[in-house]
């Protein structure tokens, strides 16, 4: 199945380019995690892809390694600068790989991004401006016009998109899945994902994105026909998942790869953050939406079905898994 926006060369090559990278490692794929959960009820052979593991503690690493590897002369020169926007995994990602090669560049993130990720972000020499969520792309664009600064988009690119891939290329490595299940914030590791197993060929494995039900884009560009925003302030636990807008690539992408948008609520993340937890694995509000729509049975027919669920970051503090755990 071939994709309107991405080649199957240039998932290989971003693919190369990963593998390649200092920045990234391969994150485990734990097998059989469902004899872990006494009180499981989907009779599913659960992996779990720890991409909370990976270095930088998300899967954003992935997609800013093949976008740095992609910039224009100029922007490696130093002689144009960067802006992006990001609730913090991605500002992050973006942060350490720019300091890697010895660039700066400014963050644009929302006022209920965790402020211990700014400060993270800004001691790898950024710059970081706080607003609220709908005025984060005027923002952006205003910088762009005026200051002629290159934004490297947080989900809505192709460089970045086929980096992401690269996971799900681990995935089809180490195990024949029936199901996958990635959590959707802007869509752009579900995206990747999907573009990896649908462009190998496959057409049986079935691709579901979870977002939260206080931010679903994704779920209403799907039901909409179109890339949706949101029409008030996201109040969710999961910051990640609640980006102003579904991105046009993501959306095409989406659309013509994933079987559905499921939504979860903040108890059922928390819940699920709790299990994980309890299981020894520090995962973060966001990253724990894939796995929560697997505990509360909201993915269908898989009994007895190779199960891949993606945590996708770990992002959080001591004080936060404190506190989120305790209103449970």
């Amino acid at each position: 199945m071939a994709s309107k926006v991405l080649t199957t060369e240039e998932l290989t090559k971003a693919y190369s380019v990963v593998k390649s990278s200092n920045l990234c490692i391969r994150t485990p794929l734990l097998p059989d995690v469902a004899r872990w959960l006494p009180d499981d009820k989907n009779g599913a052979h659960l992996f779990l892809k720890l991409e909370n593991m990976q270095k930088t503690g998300s899967f954003k690493i992935r997609g800013v390694v093949n976008q740095l590897e992609n910039l224009t002369d100029d922007a490696k020169e130093g002689k144009r600068r960067l802006v992006t926007m990001s609730a913090g995994n991605y500002g992050k990602a973006f942060a350490i790989g720019l300091h890697t090669i010895g660039l700066n560049g400014m963050v644009l993130m929302p006022l209920n991004a965790p402020k211990v990720r700014r400060t993270i972000i800004e001691s790898y020499g950024m710059t970081v401006e706080t607003m609220e969520t709908n005025e984060l792309q005027p923002c952006v664009d205003k910088y762009v016009k005026e200051d002629n600064m290159m934004y490297l988009h947080s989900y809505d690119d192709a460089n970045l998109i086929a980096g992401h891939a690269s996971l799900g290329y681990e995935i089809m490595e180490d195990c024949d899945p029936d199901v996958v299940v990635v959590c959707c914030g802007g869509g752009g590791v579900l995206a990747g994902v999907a573009c990896a197993i649908r462009m190998a060929g496959n057409t049986k494995c079935r691709i579901y994105g979870v977002e939260a039900t206080e931010a679903p884009t994704m779920h209403q560009s799907f039901e909409t026909g179109r890339p949706s925003s949101l029409d008030k302030k996201p109040t969710t636990i999961a910051a990640g998942l609640a980006p102003p807008y579904a991105g046009q690539m993501t959306y095409d992408i989406c659309k013509e790869y994933v079987d559905e948008i499921l939504l979860v609520t903040d108890d059922e993340i928390r819940k699920a953050m709790k299990t994980l937890y309890h299981m020894g694995l520090v995962v973060e509000p966001s990253g724990c939406a894939a796995f929560a729509a697997y505990r509360c049975g909201k993915i269908p027919d898989i009994s007895d079905k190779c199960v891949v669920v993606v945590l996708t970051g770990g992002n959080v503090t001591p004080h936060e898994v404190d506190t989120l755990l305790s209103m449970h």
